[in-house]
């Protein structure tokens, strides 16, 4: 059986979900036990949201926030700092054929929640939402 070589582009793939699920979930518990060694680090909380991989599995761009909200500005840049041990802590971890690139994002989904609540709770919105 031959691989599908393409993808339409509409979505990533089965594989792409399964490996940024895994990476996902060992990016958290590395950093949830504190296996990194650096001080300004291991003091923050840090969610992992999301992680989403490249096509070829070679990048993957994790979307990060701070427990709490407090240190965004710094912690995308602790973390970019810290990539190569986490690359290399992650990579015994996961199994992967190629430990892929890490790439750190701020994960803005709370935000955008928290908007998109204020927006159903206005007026003019309730009055069209009811009719």
């Amino acid at each position: 059986m031959a691989k599908n070589k393409s993808h339409d582009g509409s979505g990533p793939t089965q594989r792409q979900l399964q490996v940024g699920e895994n990476v996902r979930r060992t990016l958290a518990e590395v950093l949830g036990r504190g296996d990194i060694h650096d001080p300004d680090l291991s003091r923050m909380s840090v969610t992992v949201g999301e992680v989403r991989m490249s096509s070829d599995l070679k990048i993957a761009t994790a979307y990060v926030m701070p427990l709490g909200g407090e240190g965004q500005d710094e912690l995308v840049g602790l973390l970019a700092r810290n990539k190569g041990e986490l690359r290399r802590v992650m990579s015994k971890k996961l199994g992967l054929k190629f430990a892929p690139d890490l790439r750190f994002r701020l994960d803005t989904t709370f935000d955008q929640m928290d908007e998109t609540r204020r927006l159903f709770s206005r007026g003019d919105v309730q009055r069209d939402l009811d009719d």
